[in-house]
């Protein structure tokens, strides 16, 4: 007869463990499945973002930082620099330690809580059965009371631009390059594209970024947009809107790229071509015709406000259901489920899931933008202030970028909190709490902020909304 759980967690990625980390503390017998195995060949937790995603592209951003500023950002202070040079295994050895340390952790974390971790591939039988397939290809059924589905997703593959082996790359090898390219093109001009091709450009690479949109960060307020392409065009990233790649061909260890964009039909060779176009639901061989479950089209998981799938007793998560395929969007929703099948009545407010780009500077946002609003006619005050005049940000010479606060004109409450610059991240999760409790623009204004901080850039914005900025001159007075 086989085991009995509570729940089945299939993938461990930040969905999934996290899902089952939280079941267990709620005293339900849990076991998390998991298939990939990391470099050194056995499983590896923690899914795309620990693996191959969030954390080690964080690392790799880091590292290329430092070095440019040890070449280029020193002198400012009066620090003199000669003959610096980076080692680029040395880099991605650092990369492979901390992603170790932090699959590590999970694993740990598993134990300290009471998850059962499987390693193998999970797929759901009908009547919440799991079936669990081996590396050597034997197979074990156990039974769940609770199903929750956490696959995740997997880099989008493009006819153009077939990948081949270190010469045309997806998002995950692109972390491991030994040396750095002389000449390397991204196809994407979004989230991955912009931190991986910053992280090479940076390191000395010339970068062309691809991107078929003629809109730059369709997805960011227009005004932040447009700073942050003037930024990244100054910092040496080349990005070519309305870029449509046609196809490649690789000739010994190049790669000649075919694109057309307002200037017609045009080529450019490469040493390394990145696809970064987004990624796609991972579904592939999860579930058994008869288990009930639903998706659409591309492969998503049909699942309801809670995630709920069509199957009772079955849920989803993260990346292979609706919505943005975001670390921490994939872990609110495994709390919510894992407290939804103890009982509790939990809920998670997807209109206040912050968006965050890594690169230098950074862009965050959270709710609405405005170009949002006023395509919904809504009447709206906003506040923007620069870096250039936050006293921390002048000191640590980090002046690109602004934070822009937007508000009901009526209310005055925080409909959306927009930002580029030094710990833009940061910044808009502030805003995030604020908004959570429905604040006002006039209630952050009230907060006693620290001086020198770069926080002082949010409530120096959020007074700006209603014309009462202190440290720059304001477009309406009140």
């Amino acid at each position: 007869m086989s085991e009995k759980y509570d729940v089945v967690v299939i993938g461990a990625g930040p969905g999934g463990y996290v899902a089952a980390i939280r079941a267990a503390q709620l005293g339900l017998k849990t076991a998390c499945i998991e298939e990939y195995v990391g470099k050194d060949g056995k499983q590896a937790l923690g899914g795309t973002c620990l693996n191959v995603g969030c954390i080690p592209s964080k690392a790799l951003l880091d590292s290329s930082w430092k070095f440019h500023e040890a070449q280029d950002g020193l002198a400012l202070h009066g620090i003199e620099t000669k003959g610096v040079s980076i080692d680029v295994p040395a880099m991605i050895d650092r990369k492979d330690k901390i992603v170790k340390q932090f699959t590590g952790g999970v694993a740990s974390l598993f134990k300290a809580n009471g998850v059962t971790s499987i390693e193998g591939h999970g797929k759901l039988l009908a009547n919440k059965q799991v079936e669990v397939t081996a590396k050597d290809g034997t197979t074990t059924v156990i039974e769940a009371g609770n199903v929750i589905l956490a696959s995740g997703s997997r880099p989008i593959d493009i006819p153009p631009a077939p990948l081949t082996e270190n010469i045309i790359v997806d998002s995950t090898s692109a972390l491991d390059f030994q040396t750095t390219p002389q000449k390397l093109g991204v196809i994407g001009a979004g989230v991955i594209g912009l931190e991986l091709g910053s992280v090479w450009r940076r390191l000395g690479a010339e970068v062309v970024v691809f991107e078929a949109l003629d809109k730059f960060l369709s997805l960011a307020d227009e005004q932040v947009a447009k700073e942050a392409l003037k930024t990244f065009t100054k910092q040496g990233l080349q990005v070519r809107l309305g870029a449509r790649v046609t196809g490649t061909e690789v000739k010994g260890e190049q790669v000649t790229v075919s694109f057309t964009d307002a200037n017609g039909e045009q080529q450019l060779t490469f040493d390394k071509l990145i696809v970064a176009v987004g990624r796609r639901a991972y579904t592939e061989n999860l579930l058994a015709s008869d288990c009930g479950v639903d998706l659409d089209e591309r492969g998503v998981i049909f699942v309801d406000d809670y995630c709920e799938t069509s199957a009772p007793g079955v849920y989803a998560v993260g990346d292979a259901v609706r919505g943005p395929m975001l670390a921490h969007k994939s872990s609110e929703e495994g709390v919510m489920v894992a407290e939804r099948i103890a009982g509790q009545k939990a809920a998670m407010n997807y209109d206040l899931v912050p968006s965050v780009i890594y690169t230098h500077p950074e862009i965050a946002w959270v709710g609405k933008n405005e170009q949002q609003l006023k395509a919904e006619n809504v009447e709206v005050n906003i506040g923007v202030f620069p870096f250039a005049a936050n006293g921390r940000a002048v000191a640590a010479n980090e002046t690109t970028g602004m934070v822009k606060v937007i508000a009901d004109a009526k209310t005055d409450r925080v409909l959306g909190v927009h930002a580029i610059g030094p710990g833009a991240a940061e910044l808009v999760q502030q805003g995030a709490i604020a908004m959570e409790f429905g604040t006002s623009a006039e209630d952050i204004g009230m907060m006693v902020f620290s001086h020198p901080t770069v926080s002082e850039a949010l409530k120096e914005a959020a007074l700006a909304v209603n014309g009462h900025a202190i440290h720059v001159a304001n477009r309406k007075k009140r």
